[in-house]
């Protein structure tokens, strides 16, 4: 039994066609109906997740102040990861009465009681491809999908949920907690309605959102990848230390953090599958540092050693 604040279901690891949950306390989310359209607006929303990783975890923190959320996560080691991501997360942001406002389940049809659910899995277009699809079989008529890409055509990802007229890309920044840009994406035949919703949405969640066009890499990655690549070339061709080009980046032109560590922190499997999609040159120590499995923080090793 995971923690007591955040109520977790286990069952099956297919996307769809898995059975209803069980009534119970850990299920009260999943069976209540859904929001009538007209009465759906700023705090109302039932937000779903689907995923478990820093960016599905990170939007439940930010949402569960605001919003009940039920967060789906594909198996039960993943499901006690996000329980103990949440419950820190909660209580990291001062509010940690609000992991109770989050349930997390292993049975994707629980996510139909949601009124906007959230694909939030890795950047791999078939995966989200099938997961939004089988989303968008779940929800009610009125329910919006989104997906936090941050690199794949919306266009192609709303054909493949199979309501385009009620999708959008929610692009949030990592740690989602403490960054206030929203990227809004939408497929040419999003609705109106669609659009106030995801507007509305950000809001809740104390966002800036800015509309960007359907393009590889949105307008943030777009310009901010090809820069961390250079960062990691001149590594290569100077033989400097990581920490004193950052420190360079840091103090010379007021950035938070330096491009090494950034890419550190996205990860350098993420930071990969992203320059190939915005058609960027991948510097080949990325792709042999992934191969090795150093992919930054998560793994303990990428550009840096977080081991030592």
């Amino acid at each position: 039994m995971c923690a007591p604040c955040v109520g977790i279901q286990h069952s099956s690891d297919r996307l769809a066609s898995q059975p209803k949950s069980p009534k119970g306390p850990s299920a009260v989310a999943a069976g209540a109906p859904a929001a009538d359209e007209a009465t759906t607006g700023v705090g109302s929303e039932r937000l779903g997740i689907a995923g478990a990783g820093a960016i599905a975890c990170g939007l439940a923190v930010t949402a569960a102040p605001h919003l009940e959320v039920i967060l789906w996560a594909r198996s039960e080691d993943s499901a006690a990861r996000a329980t103990q991501q949440i419950t820190k997360g909660c209580e990291r942001a001062g509010h940690g009465w609000a992991a109770d406002r989050v349930q997390i389940t292993g049975t994707l049809d629980d996510l139909a009681a949601a009124t906007f659910a959230v694909e939030a899995i890795a950047e791999d277009p078939d995966h989200k491809g099938q997961l939004l699809a089988a989303l968008g079989g779940h929800l009610s008529a009125t329910g919006i999908l989104a997906t936090t890409t941050s690199s794949l055509s919306i266009e192609q990802l709303a054909l493949a949920s199979g309501r385009p007229d009620r999708f959008v890309g929610l692009h949030v920044f990592n740690p989602v907690p403490r960054m206030e840009l929203i990227e809004l994406a939408f497929p040419a035949a999003a609705s109106e309605r669609t659009r106030a919703r995801a507007r509305s949405l950000s809001e809740t969640l104390g966002k800036t959102a800015v509309e960007v066009p359907d393009i590889s890499g949105f307008v943030v990655n777009r310009l901010l990848f090809p820069y961390l690549f250079d960062a990691v070339r001149l590594l290569e061709s100077t033989g400097m230390a990581p920490a004193d080009i950052d420190t360079c980046m840091c103090l010379g032109a007021g950035h938070p953090m330096g491009p090494l560590a950034l890419l550190d922190l996205v990860g350098l499997d993420v930071a990969g599958a992203i320059g190939e999609e915005i058609d960027a040159d991948v510097p080949e120590r990325i792709r042999a540092l992934v191969a090795e499995g150093a992919l930054g923080r998560k793994s303990g090793r990428g550009l840096y050693d977080y081991e030592e």
